[in-house]
């Protein structure tokens, strides 16, 4: 069927056709070891179109298939992953497909190549995307491995065949009696840095094994288990697999073998920075607060209360630079949500508000938006200010009002909101902005690289600043 199908549709040679007959003799003992259909595709004539030659459905695992499909053809716009690899040679993992009983699927793709390095087939593995929560997790953990475990069956097929030079993992098949058959060259090069001297083709699995596990135990399992294992300096990641027969007789188990060293190392830095942040953080802050402490006890040995309430707003810009610094560094990383840190400038302003005589309500809604700590200190002393200044001017002979911050995440630009239900003031006539308010405006196009727009009626104020999101 295959001969026929590929002189009629490709313009493969009786050599290439014949390579590809005697990887399909494999294919039911790959269809059952990953428990997918498997399938190999040929490029025909048509340069997007390519046509299946050969399948194999898994013995004790449900296929998708109803009916056989070799002989029809997959088209690039319903199964890009197969049509990609047979273009350019390169794996493909993972990727959406339709099937030609239109069903939903990943495909997980491998190039089969001539002993001149074309390709002359693709090696497809397809697993149904609508399976249940559970068998999806399997089945990512089955779609990691897929393209290793492949490229090691098509190696172990033929000894001649490339494929295997450009593997990273450590691969080593093991017939059903424990002796290695095979293993790839970096499975021959990590053993080599654990001391192993030998050759690994033909010692026993319990010689081999690096995390304490029998071969008899890997055998009861069902499919893939892995685990992880440091020795020395090196931090391996394990996976295995077991070779099953239609008979679902075990005829042999894979192992392969990941060197995560880098990135443990590498993870190890990142928490060391993440800690060295947060103490950097933690030290920030305690120094604000104490200069907040020291303007403090300043202002109590004055008299004059318009000097006072200057030191009331230093200190209450200080505090809001504070509480972001306190945020990260309880967080210890660098993002952090905007909400957060004007809840607890809220809290802030209302401790030390001047007002406290009277019934003023300040309300946080919005979006969820995390920005980094040099954008969160800004945006926390614009708040602040305007709360303030809100605070300060809005509710005079009024007893109760309600200030609303309402947070708008957008594309490109963000905005937040402060409105209150005070009295307003006449926008022709006010004073050309006091200091804080400066200091908004300065922030706001400097730092923000956004713009501030102020209404105001009869009915109460309403600011809005932007800024430019993180890109």
């Amino acid at each position: 069927m295959i001969y026929e199908l590929c002189k009629i549709h490709t313009y493969l040679s009786d050599r290439d056709i014949e390579k590809l007959e005697k990887i399909a003799q494999n294919l039911q003992l790959i269809a059952d070891l990953l428990e997918a259909d498997i399938f190999i595709d040929c490029m025909t004539k048509d340069p997007n179109a390519a046509i299946v030659v050969a399948e194999a459905k898994p013995f004790d695992y449900p296929s998708m298939y109803q009916h056989s499909v070799v002989g029809e053809f997959a088209f690039r716009k319903n199964e890009p992953a197969a049509l990609r690899t047979l273009e350019i040679g390169m794996p493909t993992r993972d990727l959406r497909a339709i099937t030609q009983e239109n069903k939903s699927v990943k495909q997980s793709v491998v190039p089969i190549k001539n002993d001149f390095g074309d390709v002359i087939g693709v090696l497809i593995a397809e697993i149904d995307i609508t399976k249940s929560i559970k068998e999806k997790k399997n089945m990512e953990l089955l779609t990691e491995t897929t393209e290793q475990l492949t490229k090691a069956l098509l190696t172990f097929i033929d000894n001649q065949n490339p494929i295997h030079y450009h593997i990273t993992d450590g691969i080593i098949i093991f017939n059903s009696n424990g002796l290695s058959t095979y293993a790839n060259p970096v499975a021959q090069s990590l053993y080599k840095k654990l001391g192993y001297i030998d050759n690994l083709i033909g010692i026993r699995f319990n010689n081999l094994v690096l995390d304490g596990k029998t071969f008899e135990e890997i055998k009861s399992k069902r499919f893939i288990s892995s685990s992880e294992v440091t020795i020395g300096e090196l931090t391996l990641q394990v996976k295995y697999s077991i070779m099953k027969q239609r008979n679902i007789d075990i005829v042999g188990i894979i192992v392969v073998i990941r060197d995560i060293s880098e990135v443990k190392a590498k993870e190890k830095e990142l928490i060391l920075k993440s800690v060295a942040i947060r103490e950097i953080h933690h030290r920030v802050k305690n120094n604000l607060q104490t200069i907040a402490s020291l303007l403090r006890l300043q202002s109590r040995r004055i008299d004059n209360e318009t000097v006072k309430i200057a030191f009331g707003e230093s200190i209450s810009r200080i505090l809001s630079i504070a509480v972001t610094h306190e945020i990260l560094a309880q967080k210890g990383l660098d993002d952090v949500d905007i909400k957060t840190i004007l809840s607890r400038i809220k809290n802030s302003v209302i401790d030390y508000s001047l007002l406290k005589s009277k019934n003023i309500k300040i309300e946080i809604s919005g979006d969820k938006l995390k920005i980094d700590s040099d954008r969160a200190t800004s945006i926390a002393l614009v708040v602040n200010e305007l709360l303030q200044n809100s605070l300060k001017y809005a509710f005079v002979g009024k007893e109760e009002g309600l200030i609303e911050i309402k947070i708008q995440r957008g594309s490109m630009y963000s905005n937040i909101a402060i409105i209150d239900n005070g009295v307003g003031f006449d926008m022709k006539t006010a004073r050309p902005g006091s200091l804080g308010f400066n200091i908004v405006k300065s922030i706001v196009k400097d730092k923000l690289q956004g713009q501030i727009n102020i209404d105001s009626s009869y009915n109460g104020t309403k600011i809005i600043f932007d800024f430019k999101n993180k890109m």
